[in-house]
């Protein structure tokens, strides 16, 4: 504080982690209702420190412990990793292959960068409102297949502070998962390989029928007007390659000239397609325009985050290194409210908090006074469904005890 009462501008980091941060609610989610006595502090934590050093296999025993040591390191970011079989402070006193990851979440990262090569507005870490609709199209797609296909009830969406979402899925049955079989949902997840065209499954298949039915409604939107995808050559040669004929490459490359929009442009190629698959009986033809939409729409997962139990990922509220934005939970059930662009930055919360502490009424509130409020709403409304499972995951270990 300076002598007026306010944060220091240079301390913004120091204000959040002291008045905003939410350990509580931290210890709550990864405690799992106290699955285990120790569940919590076997769970490692990593911190890259402001001169841009990483502490790995840090480790603590509560909330309390937690909050003392973020507040004296101030760390620029947070990482979650694996929850261990032994200790962390004594994994060097083990032999080699008892220190081992037992557990943790199942955790899908998306970014736009992945993207790529089919958005035409922004490259690598940058994005902007015509291609953000692609991380809601894939968190519908992901967050559906997760409930739908695999019965997982407890999914936690974050923003990534920068250009992505992340998933958490926090199931005991999830937490537990072996590598291969995070690998098998990982595989099952996805169907589009950037510059390589979409190895569609079969149309019989659920998956991928529902995906499609959840892209449709936001695919002429998206990629007709935000991004304009057939209004010029070389955007309308990248979108004909995906055709699988030439004669009917050729044919498309003639029918384009009709049209002057991208809408007018895609409307030509649908027609195009259903009449050809008509006359040549062709189930490729039938099914290209599909491929189109989840060629570029489709989401883009990083196996490699998702299948490794000791993979580490950006913790949820820490404050992104880079932008300043705060990594808050969204509500998957109202993507079309969230805007990324709105998402706190740590400097505006400081200027909240600020403002909320001239009260007295408004320092007894802190955070319920500031727009982390949201994200922190929408942590605790995933909380207390998981406290509920936990509760009867208890029970049930309990009534097979006795």
């Amino acid at each position: 504080m300076n002598r007026e009462g306010q944060l220091d501008p240079k301390g913004l980091l120091s204000a959040y982690y002291k008045y905003l941060f939410p350990y509580g609610l931290y210890y709550r989610w990864l405690n799992y209702g106290g699955v285990a006595n120790d569940y919590f502090s076997r769970r490692e934590f990593s911190f890259m420190l402001p001169d841009g050093n990483y502490m790995r296999y840090l480790s603590f025993s509560g909330a309390k412990e937690f909050e003392e040591y973020v507040q004296d390191k101030q760390p620029h970011k947070i990482d979650l990793g694996a929850v261990y079989k032994v200790k962390l402070p004594g994994r060097k006193a083990v032999a080699k292959g008892e220190f081992q990851a037992q557990e943790r979440e199942l955790v899908f990262d998306i970014d736009l960068s992945d993207y790529d090569d089919v958005r035409h507005c922004c490259k690598e870490t940058a994005i902007c409102p015509k291609c953000w609709p692609l991380m809601q199209m894939a968190a519908r797609v992901i967050d559906t297949a997760l409930k739908e296909d695999y019965g997982f009830r407890h999914r936690l969406w974050v923003f990534s502070g920068r250009r992505g979402v992340h998933c958490w899925v926090c199931d005991a049955s999830a937490r537990a998962l072996e590598p291969k079989a995070r690998t098998a949902v990982s595989r099952y997840l996805t169907v589009a390989y950037g510059e390589k065209k979409v190895p569609l499954r079969s149309r019989d298949h659920p998956s991928v029928e529902r995906a499609i039915s959840l892209i449709r409604p936001s695919f002429e939107r998206y990629a007709c007007g935000l991004q304009d995808f057939l209004g010029v050559g070389a955007k309308m040669e990248k979108v004909a390659a995906l055709v699988p004929l030439a004669s009917v490459r050729q044919q498309l490359a003639v029918d384009f000239l009709r049209g002057e929009s991208s809408p007018r442009r895609w409307h030509i190629l649908q027609t195009r397609l259903r009449m050809e698959a008509g006359k040549q009986a062709s189930s490729k033809l039938a099914r290209c325009a599909d491929e189109i939409m989840l060629q570029y729409c489709y989401p883009r997962l990083d196996i490699n985050v998702s299948k490794g139990l000791n993979h580490l990922l950006k913790a949820p509220f820490c404050v992104h290194p880079k932008t300043g934005r705060v990594c808050v939970p969204f509500d998957v059930a109202a993507l079309d409210s969230f805007d990324p662009f709105e998402v706190p930055r740590v400097d505006r919360l400081a200027d909240e908090l600020n403002m909320a502490r001239s009260t007295d009424a408004g320092a007894k509130k802190g955070v319920k006074m500031t727009s982390l409020q949201t994200g922190v709403a929408v942590f605790e409304r995933f909380l207390d469904k998981l406290d509920e499972s936990s509760k009867q995951l208890r029970q049930q270990v309990e009534s097979k005890e006795f």
